[in-house]
């Protein structure tokens, strides 16, 4: 059984996604959960582990191997006047479900005049970092904050892990929940305090005066790193976790860079048409006359995702790349 809100303290990223969907199937009976293996075997990285001893399979539906079909299905059941929230397995096997969310999803609201919404929550790991090489690992997270009609989320804190997922099934529209797969098992004291997230803002994970960092799900534990190392070196960086990639929050962007008038901007997608791009374009847009130098940016190298080890770091944004960024601005 899971622990009330009162008892959680120590736990890690899986253990708060896997509560909070407890939650969901407790609070309300139209909640079901749905995917590949996430029954029987608890999930591919273990996220439902024990749910399907706990709410039957009615409400823990292993599914077919066909993206497609099942996500399909997700729609059709939200339709109906369900709470489904469909687990698909990695960002790179979204991509064989995306007619389904590009074409009925994102646009069924619309088509109908506004008699349609589709309230369906996906979920999915992204990223790289963990050796399962370029079919399993990219960060495909800027393709989708591309749709209108989605919302796009990316927690990456245990707090956000363990209370995005509420307010994403109130939304009426459908929501992605990318999980960065290196935070699975990243281990922390849960505030008893925390509340369900404003999907709408921005965070400031760190105050500063010099730089403004800014990055979302995976890449927030480098830079904050970062952050400290910079610090020792007497230059003050503030680092915006943005949290929702769609929309995105520029009033919270606009006023770090407006304090601290120099930019990087973190991204483990590719860096040619990513979200690092439609970010540092917003900034230049609003904040011009802020900068005191260009916004720089540090994305993965465009290269398919290696498996070797070595390779693999060096493709991705690592904390040595965005001190170097950090210094390229501010030295």
């Amino acid at each position: 059984m899971g622990t009330s809100r009162d008892d959680e303290r120590k736990t890690t990223y899986r253990e708060a996604l896997r509560e909070a969907i407890r939650e969901a199937l407790r609070a309300d009976e139209r909640v079901f959960l749905m995917g590949e293996d996430v029954g029987r075997y608890g999930g591919c990285f273990g996220v439902s582990l024990g749910l399907l001893e706990e709410f039957g399979p009615e409400r823990v539906r292993d599914t077919p191997l066909s993206e497609s079909g099942f996500v399909g299905a997700g729609i059709g059941a939200a339709l109906s006047g369900m709470r489904p929230i469909v687990e698909i397995m990695t960002v790179n096997f979204s991509l064989l479900a995306l007619d389904q969310i590009l074409n009925n999803a994102a646009t069924l609201l619309h088509m109908s005049g506004g008699q349609l919404p589709v309230p369906l929550v996906i979920r999915m790991t992204t990223g790289a970092g963990r050796q399962l090489a370029a079919q399993h690992s990219h960060s495909l997270e800027g393709w989708y904050a591309h749709i209108p009609g989605i919302r796009v989320v990316a927690p990456a804190t245990i707090e956000d892990a363990r209370f995005m997922l509420a307010p994403a099934l109130a939304d009426p529209d459908p929501v992605l929940i990318f999980e960065h797969g290196s935070l699975y098992n990243a281990a922390g004291e849960l505030d008893p305090a925390a509340a369900p997230v404003d999907l709408d803002h921005a965070a400031i994970r760190r105050p500063g005066t010099d730089i403004s960092l800014i990055t979302y799900g995976g890449s927030l534990p480098k830079v904050l790193t970062a952050a400290d190392e910079l610090a020792a070196e007497d230059i003050s960086a503030e680092v915006v976790e943005l949290r929702t990639l769609r929309p995105l929050d520029d009033d919270t962007i606009t006023a770090s860079v407006a304090r601290t008038h120099h930019a990087v901007v973190v991204d483990e997608g590719w860096r040619t048409g990513s979200l690092a791009a439609e970010v540092s374009a917003r900034i230049a847009e609003r904040s011009f006359y802020e900068l005191d130098a260009p916004v720089e940016r540090v994305c993965s190298a465009e290269v398919p995702m290696p498996y070797a080890r070595r390779l693999e770091e060096a493709a991705l944004p690592q904390t040595a790349d965005v001190v170097a960024a950090a210094h390229r601005a501010v030295d």
